[in-house]
């Protein structure tokens, strides 16, 4: 970015949020800085093959009990010669060898991409080309190539792009571990014009929510080929977005265990003006028909909802409620403005408030059925199942008496989460005094226990794929801000009071609620903010303890986290 556009970018972010925002943009540019410089040293260990690891790829290949055939699909169009020939070395240099290229050129006009495609097909009887009659855009180009293919499994290509020399053994080392998979996703980051790699998108493994606000999958995507037939390949007149279309209509057909994701950067984007990999404004259109294809993939599951834009031109679902359940507050408030505020703050109802505390507050005269809840307790969890006894509604929301809400209905934006079948619990966006995030999704392992997600984020920054700023999966959020239905919290015993009295109950909740297969969310929408200075209670040596021999696969491998990050926190912070 030129000097002139980033002073355009700074009266830009003045204008909007003042003083705060630049503060919040300085300090996200050091963080990336910072990150990058990570990212430089992550590549001088893991970047390329040596031929040491080859050599391994190659022996471990003769050990696999399959070699399934693997097609590219490459649908080509008028693009620059040299990134094509990069792209097409980028497969010839594949160390699994058992692969077919199926390239489909869209009527080029331009006259190098015969010559370069013919060379090709000449040079290597894997690569096939078919030459269609008339241009008809990316999702007919993309199905033509498809017809072309006969490998079991079919992974997507763009033209301009590039894979790693070890994505399609990766591809194949996950079929032989896993034979049932029917759809696969790597980690990928972007190539410029000089080779130079950047940005890196560390994934996590299949998180639905996350899907619902980005497209989680891009690529290095792979699915089962005649599963790709069977739904009718790419759909006409969603150009743009057709993978994210595809990848939508895939989940329909398969369970989640046959989704697998693989760690690693398998895939590089090209950095290119008009690419998207270069800015997501390059095609507009594309985010529209995102949003259309989210919608009618709900709209098929029999969900009832709403697609709309958020930041970055990502988006934000919300789920109907047409029958609102009824919802019962927990709360410590601890005054009468604090509780007041929590109530003026919702339009929601029906919803009542179990206040625990000795003393009767004001504010409970203007809410039907509200209750005090006296408890000497001192242990955080066993008050909490006290108020969680008392309570009513079909959901249960446990709010800290700290917390006052930032803006927007925040009651609301919960209950609309909490309420779909398939999800056990929501997290909210829990604030510092300064406005950074204090907690909200909880990285289980990170920290030794469970540490917050993005903690010391400014909310106005992006974090990691996004995920600061947009509604995703953890494996467990904060009992700060959680929503969580009654009959699913009393099924799994409500919060180990015995175990855990006074940190990690609430992470321990999610993950058995995990179990059950339900989804832990968070959404930040919700937004609360403390009103004094927020301090995090100090685990005892038997809590982390017991944590980490309850949950020991979960604490080694949080699968809503990525292996390539670090653990020392859950700033999403690269590990070197």
């Amino acid at each position: 970015m030129g000097v002139q556009s980033k002073i355009r970018q700074a009266i830009k972010i003045w204008n909007t949020t003042g003083l705060p925002g630049v503060r919040a943009r300085i300090s996200w540019n050091k963080h990336k800085a910072a990150e990058a410089r990570a990212y430089d040293r992550w590549l001088k260990i893991h970047g390329t093959p040596d031929e040491r690891a080859r050599g391994e790829m190659r022996r471990k290949i003769a050990e696999f009990r399959s070699r399934p055939l693997i097609s590219i699909l490459l649908p080509v169009y008028n693009v620059d010669e040299n990134w094509l020939r990069l792209c097409v070395a980028s497969v010839r240099d594949q160390i699994y060898e058992n692969w077919e290229l199926c390239i489909a050129d869209d009527c080029s006009t331009k006259p190098h991409i015969r010559s370069v495609l013919d060379e090709y097909a000449d040079l290597d009887p894997r690569i096939k080309v078919v030459y269609r009659a008339q241009n008809g855009h990316i999702s007919a180009a993309s199905n033509s190539a498809l017809d072309l293919a006969t490998g079991e499994f079919a992974v997507l290509l763009d033209h301009d792009d590039e894979l790693s020399a070890d994505a399609l053994f990766w591809v194949a080392n996950e079929l032989n571990s896993f034979p049932e998979t029917a759809m696969i996703y790597s980690d990928e980051d972007m190539i410029d014009t000089r080779g130079r790699r950047s940005e890196p998108k560390f994934k996590p493994d299949f998180s639905r929510d996350l899907l619902y606000s980005l497209n989680l999958v891009t690529h290095l995507s792979a699915y089962r080929t005649e599963l790709m037939r069977s739904i009718g390949g790419f759909r006409v007149g969603f150009e743009g977005s057709q993978d994210y279309d595809l990848a939508l209509r895939i989940v329909e057909h398969v369970s989640e265990h046959q989704i697998r994701h693989i760690p690693r950067i398998l895939y590089h984007w090209r950095a290119i003006a008009g690419s998207v990999a270069l800015s997501s404004d390059e095609k507009p259109y594309a985010h529209d028909r995102a949003r259309a294809a989210i919608g009618e993939h709900l709209s098929r599951a029999g969900i009832g909802a709403s697609v709309g834009a958020t930041h970055y031109n990502l988006h934000r679902v919300k789920y109907d409620l047409a029958e609102p359940p009824s919802v019962s507050i927990v709360t410590d408030a601890m005054s009468d403005a604090s509780l007041g505020r929590l109530i003026a703050s919702t339009a929601y109802t029906p919803y009542d408030i179990v206040l625990l505390s000795s003393v009767p507050r004001e504010a409970l005269r203007n809410v039907a059925s509200s209750k005090i809840v006296v408890s000497a307790e001192a242990d955080r969890s066993k008050r909490l199942n006290l108020g969680a006894g008392a309570a009513t509604g079909e959901i249960i929301i446990f709010v800290n008496g700290a917390l006052v809400p930032h803006d927007g209905d925040w009651l609301t934006e919960l209950v609309r989460l909490a309420s779909q079948p398939q999800i056990g619990a929501v997290g909210g966006r829990v604030l510092s005094t300064d406005e950074t995030v204090w907690t909200g999704g909880l990285v289980v392992g990170a920290g030794g226990g469970a540490a917050a997600a993005h903690r010391g984020f400014p909310i106005s920054i992006s974090g990691n794929m996004g995920r600061n700023q947009v509604i995703g999966n953890f494996s467990a959020v904060s009992e700060f801000c959680m929503a969580v239905k009654r009959e699913d919290f009393n099924s799994v015993g409500g919060f180990d009071e015995k175990n855990l009295p006074n940190s990690f109950f609430a992470a321990d909740l999610c993950l058995r609620l995990g179990e059950l297969g339900r989804r832990i969310a968070m959404t930040p929408y919700a937004k609360l903010v403390h009103t004094v200075q927020a301090q995090d209670i100090e685990p005892s040596a038997g809590e982390l303890e017991y944590l980490q021999k309850r949950w020991p696969r979960q604490m080694s491998c949080d699968p809503f986290y990525n292996p390539n990050l670090s653990k020392r926190d859950g700033t999403f912070s690269i590990e070197v």
